[in-house]
Order: C-alpha cells, then structure tokens, then sequence
C-alpha cells in the first residue's frame, strides 16, 4: 500500500494503462491527466485519504474544463480510472454506493429480476431484455410512475404492440410479445394482477417452413471464411469465429461466451455454453483447433477469460454476437456474394452445414446432434421433402399384442 503523494504515482499509474495494451499516445494522455490531478491534490494540501466524492468533484472539474470540448469526455474518463487506481492502491476512500432507488416501480422491477433469474433460471441477456420491455411497457401506460396494475386491458398490450411493430417495422418479430408475456405472468404469479394478462398478449403471425432453409453452397462458405483472414489486425480471431460456426454449427452468442478454460486440449473437446443454460461438449475438429491456436498465439492479448476479446485495449469479452453479424456482412462485401436472405445473420452458416451433411446421406438424427436440437421435429425443417431422412427420426407404432 502507497501512502504518500509522489511523481511516480501517475508513472505506475501510466505503467498499468500500457500493460493492458494502449497506445502511445493515450498512455501519455493517461499519465498527463494523473499528474494534472496530483497537482491540484498537492496545491490543496490533500492526501489519498482525503479524496472524498465532494472534494474529487472540485478537483476534477478545472481539469475537465482546461481539456479541450472533444476530450472533455475522454478526460472525465481518465480522471476516474486513476481515482480507481488510487482507491486500489493508495488509500483513498471507496466511492459511496448511489442511493437505492426505492420507488414502487424500482422495486416491482427488482423483484421482477430475481424471477426471471431464480424461477425462470433465463440467461442473463434475456433478463436484460425483458426488463427493456418492463420499462417500456410501464411507461407507455403509466409514464414515469407506476399505477393500478390491475387497470392494464387487453387493448392496453394490442395497442402498445401494434406501436412497436410500427416503430421497428417488424411485423413478425416475436420477442417483444415473448417478453410482454413473462411480464405478465410473473405479475399475475406474484398476486400483482388478478388475472394473467400474459393470455391477452397477440402472437406474431409465423409463416410456416416451404421447405429447406436458404444456405450456401460449401465453395461460398469457404470463400466468405477465407477471406475474413485478409483483416490485418483481426483476421485470426474472425477466422477461428466463423470456423466455430460453419464446422460446429454453433449459435453465434455460443462462440462469444467460449472461454479459455472451456477447451480441452488433451481430450480434443470443447465446452458449449448453449441455450437455456445447458452445456455440452462436442469434439474439436483439427482445421478449427488450429485457427483457436493461431489466433490465442498469434494474436489475442489482455488478460481476459473469454477466447475471443476485442481488438481495442483493454481487450474485453465482447457484450453481445453482434460482432459475427459485422464479420460476416464484410466478407460478402469483399467476395461479392449474395446473401440468400434479406437479413445478414450468422445463422446461415448453420443452415448451410446441415444442410450439406444431409447431402452426404447424414440422417436427420445425426444433424440433430451436431446442432444440439433438444426436439428432434426442430430437425424436421431439413427434410420436408426426404421422406428417408423423416424416417430416421420416426418412432415405432405403438402396438397392443398383435394388434397394430
């Protein structure tokens, strides 16, 4: 523990920002900001001690406002950053928690997390989602408090559906429904509402399957996968991304939540964090170990958990897959193949590996597997006109004796 006020402090402080791989120029601004800020504490006969949220408050604001207007953000950042360091590492007193707010509808809104997380056991970006529409919900019908939740009609949901589905121009998106629907069953569940409002919710319309899921023909997976390795900075890590997909068939939020831990080299397997919190461990193809190994080697820094981080200090597990979305929008670009669909998802590449192993005569069973299907009718989708393929998936008549 440090405990006096010297230059060297914003040196180890600066000393910390380049270890975790910035640049030149920010760890200069960094180490800049922190010696403006030991200033200030050493004309103010301050110590680390003293540096409560009222007097970081004066301190800091001559500082943000000597900054320029563009790095008045950037440095209001900087000044936090080393008012952690000096928490961790020179005494200086933690920040205060902020006030809890302790409003009916905050309350109604944490008591609505704990279900989703305890009874309903969903992942955590699910619940981040469902608290959106909680929000959003709440607000078109009561404003910024909460009222009678039992004067919520069935028009109230029909109308603020149909303004959403107006707003996003998404006619057939189902998740806000889904959401609406835990919502008011959590509130009926906890005697908030007399009655389940979740039945009163409208279903978005679903066109049923025609037949086989749009792919890629394999020569264009492998073009849009080879090309991603042009990327100067990035090329290993979206190499060994697409691979994961295309070869494994994971979801893209399974590639993201991969971590180091979760691969094991000697047995050759891989762990997948899949959907409902259910976990399984498929066997690692060599092509795909290769491209994990180049990139952790060659590539990947910082000391985070997560295979895959960002490219940009501090090198972080990413927050969502949107990544493999943009990935995968870039190398069309680049090869000038068109996607077969509208929407540019990631799950293209798992429609295309299944449906190249039906091709090569895989049954319908076997694809289920490598795409961890928990229904075996999910598979069904590939099928619809492979009468054999429906077969290897068909139960045996129930029989009675002779009697069939």
């Amino acid at each position: 523990m440090e405990n006096n006020i010297g230059p060297d402090r914003a040196e180890r402080f600066a000393s910390q920002i380049q270890d975790q791989g910035y640049s030149r120029h920010s760890i200069k601004q960094y180490r800049t900001t922190a010696e403006a800020l030991l200033t200030a504490m050493l004309k103010a006969n301050l110590g680390p001690a003293d540096l409560t949220e009222d007097r970081m408050d004066q301190l800091m604001v001559p500082i943000i406002d000597a900054a320029s207007v563009k790095d008045k953000k950037y440095c209001r950042y900087r000044i936090n950053r080393f008012w952690d360091y000096l928490i961790e590492n020179a005494g200086a007193p933690p920040r205060s928690d902020p006030p809890r707010d302790m409003s009916p509808r905050a309350c109604l809104k944490r008591e609505y997390e704990t279900y989703l997380r305890v009874q309903r056991g969903l992942s955590e970006d699910t619940i981040y989602h469902c608290l959106r529409f909680y929000d959003r919900f709440l607000t078109a019908k009561f404003g910024a408090g909460l009222g009678d939740l039992n004067t919520i009609r069935p028009d109230d949901i029909t109308g603020f559906i149909l303004w959403l589905r107006k707003e996003q121009n998404a006619p057939r998106d189902k998740t806000g429904p889904s959401h609406l629907r835990n919502l008011f069953q959590f509130l009926f569940w906890s005697g908030k509402t007399e009655r389940n409002l979740s039945n009163a919710v409208p279903k978005a319309r679903q066109p049923k399957p025609t037949g086989i899921p749009r792919y890629l023909e394999p020569e264009e997976v492998n073009r849009l996968i080879e090309v991603v390795r042009n990327h100067e900075k990035t090329g290993r890590r979206n190499y060994a991304m697409l691979m994961l997909i295309a070869r494994l068939g994971l979801r893209a939020p399974e590639v993201t939540a991969i971590e180091l831990d979760d691969i094991d080299w000697r047995a050759g397997e891989i762990l997948i964090r899949g959907k409902r919190q259910l976990h399984d461990r498929m066997p690692l193809p060599v092509e795909v170990g290769e491209a994990i190994v180049d990139y952790i080697k060659n590539e990947r820094r910082g000391p985070d958990r997560a295979l895959f981080v960002s490219a940009k200090p501090p090198f972080k597990k990413f927050k969502d897959a949107q990544i493999l979305r943009w990935i995968l929008r870039d190398a069309y670009d680049a090869t000038g193949i068109s996607p077969p669909q509208a929407y540019i998802g990631t799950h293209i590449l798992r429609h295309s590996l299944a449906t190249d192993m039906l091709r090569k005569g895989a049954s319908l069973a076997e694809i289920g597997d490598v795409l961890r299907h928990r229904s075996a009718m999910t598979t069904t989708i590939y099928a619809q006109y492979d009468v054999d393929a429906l077969r290897s998936i068909s139960r045996p008549w129930p029989t009675s004796g002779d009697a069939q």
